[in-house]
């Protein structure tokens, strides 16, 4: 017969050998191709030796013959090449007929990883025939395809036979129950030049159980990230709209730019369509979107609104970034609409926010110097109408936005100069608005002076925007040097300059509002204690303002060191000086505010150097800030820190008791010589609790003025978080009632895959919940699923309940909802 035996190891000696050579080359992952997940070519699989690369064969046996022209190994066949393997208890060769047998628990795996396994492989030694009985597969990443057998065609087609995907890991402790989720089909093709695999007369199971049962579908290849066709559907249903069915298709026209198509039909308003397009470039990318519909009945939307007034509505939006270089990035987001709440409305992705910023900006970072450059204009998609009967409506938010043209910030720090640091900074603004943004609504008080004859100033209290144009140029620096003493004291000196140029052309309505605003101060309390009034209250309106400012400052800390057996702690008195002038027209309505207005005065800002928040105020007179401060930390891992303090105005004018166009320093607890307190405090644990206490109180009766309270613990599978506010009324502010908020949420973890949460926000002033929620979610590594239920009641009477639920399947999609409405 001819037939040589061997037994043993072999390795080298044996990868010489012409029949164990072509055995080997031939043999390794014959099979591979079969596997619908791997989506590789044949070229791709079939090593081809070099002559460098080394290869390893092991097996009991080898079996040479000749006269039949068959090599086989047998009994514990391993081979080893260019890091694919495969195990088998049996591989046979034959070079006439070019075929590959490889039987008894036959294992494959590929350098990607992916694993095959079979009682018998039966293949070509070209990869483009062969058959495989009881076949599994496993890719690396983590998809699963099992099949009674799977035939191989003309190195491209591959079909399994009475088939079974699932992207679920089988359960090692019971492995005959089902998965999750998978996908039964009497026969599943996988077309490896397509890249896609097509389920006929396929059925759905969710946790062993029939769901659904269809003709056929086609999914991408699981390896493939991109691919054109239809994604699963959505649904939905919102009162004004009705039951809606969304329809994406999405085109893979290149690797680097892509489209997304989506039609939805609502029951009550017709189709909308849209449409994305994406480019991916090697320093960035940019998208567009389009969108738009023929509204069928908008008198379902509440009358006299945006969306009940119009029927053509559409859109197109655009965003982009791009690295010019390492240090510089240009980039916008802008959105062009047919009316203001198109968006908003029909939640058009990525540009539904209330208040939409479209934007072009020029960013740059080197080092310690920071540039930003932007051209601004807000946006807010609201229902109220800009106009109505031919009058303005006051309540519109959207017609007073500005635009900012231009917005440039530039900080530049520079170390070791007279033994500190000196950081510079410049901000230049332009703003340019065409409708006033005033608050009106001030109520009388009887200490108010009777109001001039001829001028109704009963109405406006605030300016926050004027009608017109107005420009700041600002330019800063600051020198701060760190100098620690032989005892342990550490005293910071500062040295700062600024210098605004301010450029203002309110026009005649803004011009008559200020001045309207300059009488109704006069004899109105700007603070808690209602003995403080405005008085000599007067407008000082022109075209252009020089603000200088120049601070001389000097910080002491003193921090003690307490140590014990189990715990160390730090105590650490500061004291803050602050000489300077005052601040220039702080006693006058004429600079407007537009980036000062929010302020918030606690311990995080006590030892700030200009407590404003922007560069429209600048907070000038000789203060003194005193406070301690504390750390502790606890051998069981506890910590603690707390701070606690006071500021003190010394001389000069009080900014934050001068008038400005929106009352900024009105009730802020900076009104009065000597400040309110304010405190912090917080404790944490090393197994997930958590506690702080924050406020503000009054410098003599030490009454709550403002009051945060947050807690959070994870005991066991539960995690709760609880938050209290409480603000005590601004009326200058636009605030006339207290504010006072319990918002608790938490979640129970039944088990590592389901879990319950749970929140509620209660008002205390309108005594009503005005929102809460609960919900249940089960999460595993191939399918997700959650269900929500929310209640919303911002007005006694009006409620909206939302439920929204979203499934997930890993490698197939999403398919939910989260707009299933119901108003009452």
């Amino acid at each position: 017969m001819g037939v040589k035996r061997g037994s043993g190891s072999v390795f080298a000696r044996a990868a010489r050998l012409s029949g164990a050579s072509a055995l080997a080359c031939v043999l390794v992952f014959a099979a591979i191709p079969l596997d619908s997940a791997v989506a590789q070519t044949a070229e791709d699989l079939i090593p081809q030796p070099s002559g460098n690369e080394q290869m390893l064969l092991e097996a009991d046996t080898l079996i040479y013959d000749n006269d039949q022209e068959r090599v086989t190994a047998a009994g514990s066949v391993q081979i080893e090449y260019n890091g694919n393997r495969i195990v088998a208890q049996r591989v046979t060769y034959d070079r006439r007929t070019g075929r590959v047998i490889a039987t008894g628990n036959v294992e494959l795996v590929d350098r990607q990883g992916t694993k095959i396994y079979s009682d018998e492989v039966d293949i070509t030694d070209d990869f483009r025939d062969g058959f495989v009985n009881a076949l599994r597969v496993e890719t690396a990443d983590k998809t699963y395809f099992a099949a009674e057998s799977a035939e191989r065609r003309n190195g491209i087609l591959t079909t399994f036979n009475n088939g079974v995907y699932t992207a679920c890991e089988p359960c090692e402790d019971r492995p005959g129950k089902p998965p999750i989720w998978r996908i039964k089909a009497q026969r599943i093709i996988w077309n490896g030049e397509a890249k896609t695999v097509r389920f006929e007369r396929a059925k759905f199971e969710l946790f062993g159980l029939p769901i659904v049962q269809v003709p056929y579908f086609t999914i991408p290849d699981p390896t493939v990230k991109r691919k054109s066709g239809f994604l699963i559907p959505g649904i939905g249903y919102k009162t004004e709209l009705g039951a809606s069915l969304t329809v994406p298709y999405y085109l893979a026209l290149s690797p680097t730019y892509d489209a997304l198509f989506k039609g939805t039909y609502y029951g009550r308003q017709g189709f909308l369509g849209e449409a994305q397009w994406r480019q991916q470039f090697n320093n960035g990318a940019y998208e567009v979107r389009v969108a738009g519909i023929h509204q069928r009945n908008p008198d379902a939307f509440t009358k006299n609104t945006v969306d009940s007034s119009v029927t053509n509505r559409g859109m197109i939006g655009t965003k982009g970034q791009f690295k010019i270089n390492p240090r510089w990035t240009f980039g916008w987001d802008v959105l062009v609409q047919s009316d203001k709440n198109f968006s908003r409305t029909y939640e058009i992705d990525g540009f539904n926010k209330m208040v939409q910023r479209n934007e072009v900006y020029l960013t740059g970072l080197n080092d310690r110097n920071y540039f930003d450059l932007r051209l601004m204009k807000f946006n807010v998609q609201e229902t109220a109408l800009d106009y109505l009967n031919g009058k303005e409506v006051a309540a519109a938010r959207d017609p007073k936005q500005p635009w900012v043209l231009p917005s440039l910030d530039y900080t530049k720090t520079v170390e070791d100069v007279a033994g500190g640091q000196v950081r510079f900074d410049m901000n230049v603004t332009g703003i340019s608005r065409s409708r006033q943004d005033i608050a009106v609504g001030l109520p009388d008080h009887p200490s108010r002076p009777p109001r001039p004859p001829g001028i109704d100033v009963g109405d406006t209290y605030r300016v926050s925007g004027i009608e017109g144009e107005t420009g700041r140029v600002t330019a800063e620096a600051e020198w701060k040097r760190e100098i620690v003493s032989g005892n342990g004291f550490v005293v910071t000196p500062l040295l700062h300059v600024r210098g605004d140029g301010i450029y203002s052309n309110p026009s005649a309505t803004s011009i008559d509002a200020i001045n309207a605003m300059a009488g109704a101060l006069n004899g109105t309390p700007y603070s808690h204690d209602l003995a403080l009034a405005y008085s000599g209250v007067e407008a000082d309106i022109r075209s252009s303002y020089f603000r200088p400012m120049a601070t001389a400052g000097l910080e002491f800390r003193w921090p003690w060191l307490f140590a014990g057996a189990n715990s160390s702690h730090v105590l650490e008195p500061m004291a803050q000086l602050l000489v300077r002038p005052n601040e220039a027209y702080g006693r006058t309505l004429d600079i407007p505010n537009e980036d000062a207005q929010s302020f918030v005065f606690d311990a995080a800002t006590l030892f700030e150097r200009d407590k404003f928040s922007g560069f429209d105020r600048v907070e000038g007179g000789t203060r003194a800030n005193l406070g301690m401060r504390y750390t502790g930390s606890f051998w069981s891992g506890w910590s603690a820190n707390g701070i606690f303090g006071q500021s003190y105005h010394i001389a000069g004018d009080n900014p934050f008791a001068s008038p400005d166009l929106v009352n900024v320093g009105a009730y802020s607890g900076l009104e009065t010589d000597r400040s309110d307190f304010v405190a912090l405090f917080g404790v944490a644990s090393p197994t997930g609790f958590s506690i702080s206490a924050s406020g503000r109180f009054d410098e003599q009766t030490f009454e709550t003025r403002r009051a945060e309270l947050k807690t959070g613990f994870t005991v066991g599978q539960l995690t709760t978080s609880a938050r209290y506010a409480f603000i005590q009324k601004q009326p200058l502010y636009g605030f006339t009632e207290d504010r006072k908020e319990l918002t608790v949420s938490g979640k129970f973890d039944f088990n590592e895959n389901w879990s319950g949460f749970a929140s509620a926000t209660h008002d205390f002033i309108q005594d009503r919940l005005v929102r809460n929620s609960i919900g249940f979610q089960y999460d595993d590594e191939c399918f997700t699923y959650q269900m929500t239920f929310t209640q919303v009641r911002p007005t006694d009477t009006k409620e909206t309940m939302t439920v929204g639920f979203n499934v997930s399947f890993r490698t197939l999609g999403d398919f939910g909802s989260n707009s299933n409405v119901l108003d009452q």
